[in-house]
């Protein structure tokens, strides 16, 4: 029987229990909306202490900030080549922020969702949110999983080339946003809320690490003779980054993201040093990013393979980037203890914590868009 929403959003009926119903019911925390820095979501102003630390990182906090603006704008229009609607994006976001936990988020992309009109009551239109709904609650919670199929099943509904790159774009957002939000939280000594949830997904198998098969586009990259000024303009800013060339015009499908994408990523390498790559190894080892595992795992690479749990009980920065990774909503100050106990600083800490946070956003995009199976 076909599924239907009333305007409101609060309720799921079949057909036969729908009832007229006009007003749409407020969300949990309605202010969440409203907030200026739509980045950090409050955070720079409630955290005094660290307002040193924080304009440290201004450049890379505020392209950030509009890569909130550019992926969820205020307003937004679709056309036959871009159909994600403002409500698909938000949808979108608040189903990653819900795999994360952070009640900050959630907050947040739930009050911008409760006043938008969700899609109309037709079979297609339900199964085009679900499966949108689905894949990013996968790729967000155990980005092994997505392969082959899962995009052609989002091309069955309906997502364009440029639909599905900018969906992964904004899960990838969401999720590095959810990991700075608990950095944070975790450095100003915010208490963890232990609210009973769903259990973390196991770590991705070590028997994916034995395929030494390239980087390769899931999806028909942007030809050179078909691509706009704009696209243009995004790969030439792109060439040379590291990481990025064999994606570059498979991501220039949406070039604001791909070029928000990139400034953030060449603000956060200028504070990026040795310490990072271990911490980014153990991430791409949880979450089974082949390309970045081969890339910083260095001599680690059998002990991380072997025994992942063991490998972080012999390194501090492997158990802080596992934490991270697995369960941001249960990131405290007590992850944090063991490094500051051994001398490190506060801007040395979160520069740690922004690699991690970033590398959950790259490793998800590049095994969602080039490791499919």
């Amino acid at each position: 029987m076909e599924q239907r929403r009333s305007p409101g959003h609060d309720h799921w009926f079949y057909e036969s229990q729908t009832r007229p119903n006009n007003t749409a019911t407020a969300p949990l925390v309605p202010e969440a909306a409203h907030i200026e820095d739509r980045f950090l979501l409050g955070l720079q102003q409630e955290a005094s202490a660290l307002q040193p630390l924080l304009s440290r990182f201004q450049p890379a906090l505020l392209a950030a900030r509009d890569l909130s603006q550019i992926l969820f704008p205020d307003a937004l229009t679709t056309s036959l080549t871009h159909t994600l609607t403002l409500y698909d994006r938000l949808s979108t976001a608040l189903t990653v922020a819900q795999v994360a936990g952070v009640q900050r988020l959630c907050n947040h992309y739930s009050a911008r969702l409760n006043p938008l009109p969700g899609p109309d009551s037709s079979r297609e239109s339900n199964n085009r949110l679900t499966q949108i709904t689905q894949y990013a609650r996968q790729l967000a919670m155990q980005p092994e999983l997505i392969t082959a199929h899962s995009i052609s099943a989002l091309d069955a509904v309906g997502l364009t080339e440029p639909d599905i790159v900018t969906l992964n774009q904004l899960i990838g957002f969401v999720s590095y946003q959810s990991r700075v939000v608990a950095s944070l939280q975790a450095m100003m000594g915010v208490p963890v809320r232990w609210i009973p949830g769903v259990t973390p997904p196991p770590d991705a198998s070590a028997a994916l690490f034995a395929s030494n098969d390239s980087w390769q586009p899931a999806l028909k990259p942007v030809e050179l003779r078909y691509a706009s000024a704009e696209q243009l303009a995004a790969v030439t800013f792109c060439q040379g980054i590291d990481g990025l060339d064999e994606a570059i015009w498979l991501l220039v499908h949406d070039a604001p993201a791909l070029y928000g994408f990139t400034t953030l990523k060449q603000r956060l390498n200028e504070h990026f040093h040795e310490d990072e790559v271990l911490a980014q190894a153990a991430s791409a080892r949880a979450l089974g990013c082949r390309r970045q595992f081969a890339q910083f795992a260095g001599p680690w690479r059998e002990a991380l393979l072997q025994d992942l749990n063991g490998a972080s009980e012999t390194s501090s920065m492997i158990a802080l980037s596992l934490q991270l990774t697995r369960q941001p909503d249960r990131f405290s100050a007590a992850h944090l203890q063991p490094l500051l106990n051994a001398g490190w600083g506060s801007e040395r800490l979160f520069t740690l914590l922004q690699a991690v946070a970033f590398a959950n956003w790259q490793d998800r995009l590049l095994m969602a868009l080039g490791e499919t199976r």
